[in-house]
């Protein structure tokens, strides 16, 4: 408020409320889907809802067997369902058909401001053409490192070409969002242009040490002062839980009273089970019952190098677990070895192993860096990673707006 001594003119600075823009979301999982790319998409969604956007959600139809996951966002959208198919190796998943000619009709009735893709594949192929076709902005994630999935499934040849194609489908977009400082470096040395770094949030309500279960420990043949060592995520190839056993035998060599728990399902559940019967194998869990599944751990050993991100590594963190981790994605971006966690160089196998001994031997520093992780997990408010994403959509726009031009360069003739 200001006022004028000479003509006592009273002047109220009102600041102008915030845009409500007509954004379409392209995915192609989604809860109940469990993976890191489903819950979060759903984070962003609901955060977007919240700051007062009208958001057309558009997925695969999922199986009616599916039940909706406790706990998850449920944000009042506008939902467009397609046809969907088993994704290949990942028979829970499915993944969109082609589908241009619908979204070219439904963006021609209902024209969005942007259009945010945030997987790339045959949906969202088709967004990506029916968005050009309309001329309107459109923006992407680079969520899974497809790519570095070949050597686990054999398909190394094709590694290159899937590469191309990641490549060919962010730079037609208007801006790509990327998780972590590393990544944007490494698509940019691989030719990814126009690429923006937005994080991910943690839910440090929900992920909470207070959550930590005396019974669920006893279930597993813990006792009060028993080490428990766990692992959370899909139990395939890609996670590199070889060395997660590695980790376990140095430790239990020490311990042995020392326990190992693995939480979730895949391809790999048989041969783990084979290979470490004594192991505990929680299946799949969701919601607060998660929740007290990681807090109830001693110490979370996460040795996957294709991770973008890696969600658990925070929810571990959040948790107050003391996390073991190469130096990658979120783990390498957030964790000072020795502060708030270990890390290994990443790929450096020996290094991983030596830093779960270290983290297993001393129950006090074990503590204080379990305290030190939980601390960082709370400055990850899914709020401000909202809110970064919304200014990476409104500078889609700005730039898809007639005569815009970057400082210093004229608009074209």
């Amino acid at each position: 408020m200001n006022t004028s001594a000479d003509d006592d003119i009273l002047v109220n600075d009102l600041p102008a409320p915030r845009h409500s823009r007509r954004l379409a979301v392209v995915t192609e999982t989604y809860p109940p889907e469990v993976n890191g790319v489903a819950m979060s998409m759903a984070r962003v969604v609901d955060g977007l809802n919240r700051r007062n956007h009208d958001v057309q959600l558009i997925r695969p139809r999922q199986p009616a067997k599916m039940a909706v996951q406790a706990g998850a966002p449920k944000p009042e959208v506008d939902e467009v369902l397609t046809q969907g198919l088993p994704v290949p190796l990942y028979p829970n998943l499915r993944m969109g058909v082609p589908s241009k000619r619908a979204l070219v009709k439904l963006w021609s009735l209902h024209r969005p401001d942007v259009v945010h893709i945030a997987t790339e594949g045959p949906l969202g192929w088709s967004a990506l053409q029916a968005a050009q076709h309309l001329s309107l902005p459109v923006t992407s994630d680079y969520r899974t490192n497809f790519h570095a999935y070949g050597k686990h499934y054999r398909l190394g040849l094709l590694s290159r070409p899937i590469m191309g194609y990641l490549r060919k489908f962010h730079n037609r977009c208007g801006a790509t969002m990327v998780p972590t400082e590393a990544m944007r470096v490494q698509l940019a040395e691989r030719g990814f242009e126009r690429l923006s770094v937005v994080g991910r949030g943690v839910d440090a309500q929900r992920f909470d040490p207070a959550r930590r279960s005396a019974a669920m420990r006893e279930g597993w043949g813990a006792g009060p002062d028993d080490l428990v060592m766990g692992y959370i995520g899909r139990l395939a190839p890609e996670k590199n839980l070889g060395v997660v056993l590695a980790a376990y035998d140095a430790v239990k060599a020490m311990q042995p009273r020392a326990r190992l728990v693995f939480v979730g399902d895949g391809p790999m559940r048989a041969e783990l089970a084979a290979r470490v019967p004594e192991a505990v194998f929680a299946g799949s869990r969701s919601g607060d019952d998660l929740a007290a599944h990681y807090a109830s751990l001693d110490l979370f050993l996460f040795a996957s190098l294709t991770e973008t991100f890696g969600n658990v590594t925070t929810e571990a963190m959040a948790s107050g677990c003391a996390v073991v981790a190469f130096d990658s994605a979120a783990a390498g971006e957030l964790i000072r070895s020795g502060v708030n966690g270990w890390l290994a160089g990443a790929g450096r196998e020996t290094d991983f192993v030596a830093a779960a001994r270290v983290a297993a031997s001393d129950a006090a520093a074990r503590r204080a860096v379990a305290d030190a992780a939980r601390a960082t997990a709370r400055r990850l408010d899914w709020g401000d990673i909202t809110a970064h994403f919304e200014s990476v959509l409104e500078g889609a726009i700005a730039r898809a707006e007639p005569g815009f031009s970057l400082p210093g360069l004229q608009p074209a003739a």
